[in-house]
């Protein structure tokens, strides 16, 4: 049997699919979450996939005593994988003290355990918003951090400025900063995916919500942008491609002693693709259509931005797989299946 890793935030989008691809792998997976932003029947998913059901701790991430029982009631953790962050740039903007005591102290926290405990890497969860507006496309690790544009991105940085601060201070750990681009799609078997918490604030959920007639329409933000078509360009990741990236990082991390102690990843698929080809490609994937308006543009939307991946291509060995069509079907999979389509 693998290592034991302790994912933080497993129940939401990205760490449910994690999960998946650890236990997969062979990994033992002990969750926490405090499920402000997901369910606990994720857990049936889990389970359904893999076969296996995977330990769960509700819990607040930012309560370090809560933290330290984790730990002790289950020992032998190796490896860490934090996800617990909220991640609404909008509701950031609005209540930044949420964000920050969230985000910062739950890192604090593990950090500071993780010594203690003999926890020997942590992959972070990080954000192609440390980018800002890009000079130039597509983005490597090299590209300059720009000032953030809001309190989500400054999270960010700031926790990568953290953990970079903490290795260089002498504590014996490991770190791998993945910044991530734009996570969509749902596992091929439909049993978990994006369930967002009331309106949803991604696109991909809101076109899948509006192209099963629980909203009206999906308005494109802006079709005056220096692109082929108006729209804004993003790179468009399938999240088990993701999901995967981060169980390489951690193999890496665990049963590597001659890599650097923090490492940085740029996870993408080296493609833009603008809101109306997105909608495009879902369209064509499902033969469904999204009904959908051109609004005015929306304040601190980036113009285009996508990934440079080479280095995650030839350091890590990732590469991501998912063609657009598939990962859109499976969306749209998903969703008809939490609408109850099915």
């Amino acid at each position: 049997m693998k290592e034991k890793i302790l994912v933080t935030g497993g129940t939401g989008y990205i760490g449910s699919h994690t999960t998946v691809e650890l236990q997969n792998a062979g990994y033992d997976v002990v969750i926490i979450d405090n499920l402000s932003n997901s369910n606990e029947s994720v857990l049936d998913g889990i389970q359904a996939i893999t076969g296996i059901r995977p330990v769960f701790v509700k819990g607040d991430c930012t309560d370090i005593d809560t933290l330290r029982k984790l730990f002790e009631e289950n020992p032998g953790i190796k490896g860490i994988i934090n996800f617990a962050a909220s991640k609404a740039v909008g509701e950031s903007v609005q209540k930044p003290l949420l964000y920050y005591r969230n985000n910062l102290n739950t890192l604090i926290n593990l950090l500071e355990l993780m010594p203690e405990f003999g926890v020997k890497g942590i992959v972070f969860s990080s954000s192609c918003t440390v980018y800002g507006e890009p000079d130039l496309n597509p983005i490597d690790e090299t590209a300059p951090i720009k000032p953030a544009t809001s309190p989500y991105g400054n999270t960010k940085q700031i926790s990568e400025e953290i953990i970079e601060d903490y290795v260089k201070s002498g504590a014996p750990i490991k770190s791998i900063l993945l910044r991530y681009f734009n996570p969509i799609g749902a596992h091929p078997s439909a049993l978990i995916g994006e369930l967002p918490l009331g309106v949803p604030q991604n696109l991909v959920p809101y076109l899948t919500q509006t192209a099963a007639g629980i909203r009206k329409e999906l308005t494109v933000f802006g079709d005056d942008y220096n692109t082929p078509d108006g729209s804004c360009i993003r790179d468009y990741i399938d999240v088990v491609d993701l999901a995967k990236a981060h169980v390489i990082a951690m193999k890496r991390m665990l049963d590597n002693n001659d890599t650097d102690p923090v490492e940085i990843f740029n996870l993408g698929t080296g493609n833009g693709l603008s809101v109306l080809q997105l909608i495009k490609a879902f369209e064509e994937a499902t033969g469904v259509p999204v009904p959908h308006k051109i609004g005015q543009r929306r304040a601190g939307d980036i113009e285009k931005i996508w990934a440079d991946p080479k280095k995650a291509n030839q350091v890590l060995g990732w590469t991501a797989q998912a063609d657009i069509k598939d990962t859109m079907a499976n969306a749209w999979r998903w969703q008809c299946r939490v609408s109850g389509k099915n």
